[in-house]
């Protein structure tokens, strides 16, 4: 299901799919290096760009189960 669902996805949820898991890494960096050097400034900033990850990943959910449900009235 997953592996079919993926390839009739539309262009947004894969962008959006891919833009969440990019942020949500990329403030997983960012908190390492800020923790690990002590820089709290650093580990503090990296907590929005993780957060704007999971809202991202929420918007996907939404547009996954919108496309699903289209297909399904169909």
């Amino acid at each position: 299901m997953l592996n079919e669902f993926w390839n009739t996805a539309p262009t947004a949820y894969k962008v959006t799919v891919f833009c969440a898991m990019g942020l949500i890494g990329v403030g997983i960096i960012l908190n390492l290096i800020g923790n690990t050097s002590g820089n709290q400034g650093l580990a503090t900033a990296s907590l929005p760009v993780i957060g704007a990850g999971l809202v991202l990943h929420i918007v996907g959910i939404v547009v996954r189960g919108q496309t699903i449900r289209k297909n399904l009235k169909r």
